[in-house]
């Protein structure tokens, strides 16, 4: 969803819901938040579910970025990007809840990030990135890639979300996106001793972003 897309027209706000003339501005301001929120509400428990590693907690943390949100809409609402940045709010509120505990994201401790980890490892190219034996030396690679290409990687490969909502999310070109992953691939091969994935659709991606 793009949070401008309706602006300008008869009868919705910024984020295309439809407003009766005589609508107050907190009520208005509520039901834009609301539509927002239900857009994106699934994804975020889902993100910080890998994160804090448990579903009571995973609402904890989405019920406190959008308590945040909430409580400073109209300045949201004038952002470039409102996807981009509740989003960047809500990894403050899983930093927040995991450094107030002491603990580290709990990706390591998730069926899917390990079927979809396994999945990126050997994808389009078996025989030259096998699954690895120590997977906890994979866990700590992955958490050492930059903020960019981790999240990433958990979007895309562990959540599988499209790559178009990717870029919504972290702002930036689809071309951008495909270059994170190819980056975060070939970063982790190089940190474990592997070769250098090299694949059709890397390429392809190579060509997409201009390189």
């Amino acid at each position: 969803m793009r949070a401008r897309a309706d602006r300008g027209v008869p009868g919705t706000d910024t984020l295309g819901v439809p407003l009766s003339p005589g609508e107050p501005p907190e009520r208005r301001l509520a039901l834009t938040f609301d539509a927002f929120d239900a857009h994106h509400h699934r994804l975020w428990l889902r993100y910080a579910h890998t994160q804090v590693g448990g579903r009571a907690a995973a609402e904890s943390v989405v019920d406190s970025a959008c308590a945040r949100l909430l409580a400073h809409w109209p300045h949201v609402l004038l952002q470039e990007s409102v996807a981009r940045y509740a989003w960047a709010v809500l990894k403050e509120e899983v930093a927040h809840w995991l450094e107030a505990r002491g603990l580290r994201p709990a990706l390591v401790d998730t069926a899917a990030f390990h079927a979809a980890i396994r999945k990126l490892l050997r994808y389009e190219s078996p025989d030259r990135f096998a699954v690895l034996q120590d997977e906890i030396g994979l866990y700590s690679a992955i958490s050492r890639l930059p903020e960019r290409q981790y999240d990433v990687i958990v979007l895309r490969h562990v959540l599988r979300i499209p790559d178009e909502v990717v870029a919504e999310y972290l702002g930036v070109e689809l071309a951008t996106v495909h270059s994170h992953v190819r980056h975060a691939r070939r970063r982790l091969a190089k940190d474990l001793g592997l070769p250098a994935p090299v694949t059709e659709t890397e390429a392809a991606d190579d060509t997409e972003a201009g390189g």
